[in-house]
């Protein structure tokens, strides 16, 4: 066999294998529907998540008060207290937000949270994974550094 038909013959299997591998892709990939339906279980267990963490944040700090939030910013909970600064004769507020955001066309799944201590923002973070290649356990393990950074700032006293 010459060298011109055994390359021939090699490019054809080459594209053969490139084919087969498109079309398992394609298979594998999620359709809109199944993305959607994916994104809503995943924005379930993590806004239970949020919720109990934030929960146990609240029993620990006596006055805070627990929100479960549902709204275009998305799905979560949000703890809240207001006290007043006697030396300072004003009101300070601290605050915990974090959300589930809502379903995109960029099919990712994405949490974002906001911390305020004595009126000091403390913590603006964010973060997404796409749909298709998402860890409930990682994003969990984040929840749950969040609150807890935000418990040790608080308790500090700052």
């Amino acid at each position: 066999m010459e060298f011109d038909q055994r390359l021939e013959k090699a490019i054809q299997r080459g594209k053969q294998t490139r084919d087969a591998h498109g079309r398992e892709a394609a298979a594998k990939a999620l359709n809109l529907e199944d993305l959607k339906n994916l994104h809503s279980k995943c924005r379930l267990d993590l806004s239970e998540h949020i919720e109990g963490c934030l929960a146990k944040l609240a029993d620990h700090f006596p006055g805070f008060q627990l929100e479960t939030l549902v709204n275009d910013e998305g799905w979560g909970a949000r703890i809240t207290r207001d006290d007043l600064d006697i030396p300072e004769r004003k009101n300070v507020y601290s605050r915990v937000k974090i959300v589930v955001r809502p379903f995109t066309d960029a099919h990712i799944i994405a949490i974002a949270a906001k911390a305020t201590i004595r009126n000091r923002e403390i913590l603006n973070r964010s973060h997404y994974q796409f749909l298709a290649q998402h860890d409930m356990t990682s994003f969990c393990e984040l929840i749950d550094l969040w609150v807890l950074e935000y418990a040790e700032k608080f308790a500090t006293g700052d």
